[in-house]
């Protein structure tokens, strides 16, 4: 899928968006957890910490994420920084779907996540394809389907 310029939207190198990923977690650790923000900002998403069970090491993971709200529920979406394949947090969440969030200026709490299908999904990728950022786009530019992951108050 192309752009108004008849090119496919930019993604920036493999490395960077590791590296940035590297900084967010670094950045929410020095802040002390203000690092995060909520979606009542500018933005229309938030920023969450997520942490999941390693599949393999069964050691805890941490990643930020950005989310939405859905009612009690958080939707994140497993993109992988737009590259293909799944990101490890959510090969952890289908093994283990137990994790722990943490939104700013609130305590960590338990959810259980799931895969949203159907009529949710489509729903749920709309409030996303709302905010801009051409979602649509970027999400054409991988083979993989890009989940939408709920993540329920445990």
């Amino acid at each position: 899928m192309t752009g108004p310029t008849g090119r496919p939207p930019r993604v920036p190198p493999r490395w960077f968006v590791r590296a940035a990923w590297r900084s967010h977690r670094l950045l929410h650790r020095l802040s002390g957890g203000r690092f995060l923000w909520l979606p009542s900002g500018r933005r229309g998403w938030g920023a969450l910490r997520l942490t999941t069970t390693g599949r393999r090491s069964g050691q805890a993971r941490d990643v930020i994420l950005g989310y939405i709200e859905d009612g009690p529920d958080l939707v994140v979406l497993a993109m992988n920084g737009w590259g293909e394949g799944h990101p490890a947090w959510w090969l952890n969440l289908q093994d283990r779907p137990d994790a722990r969030v943490a939104l700013a200026g609130r305590p960590p709490r338990p959810v259980r996540a799931h895969e949203a299908v159907g009529a949710e999904r489509d729903r749920l990728w709309q409030l996303w394809v709302a905010l801009g950022d051409d979602l649509d786009r970027y999400a054409a530019l991988r083979e993989t389907p890009t989940p939408v992951v709920v993540l329920e108050p445990a």
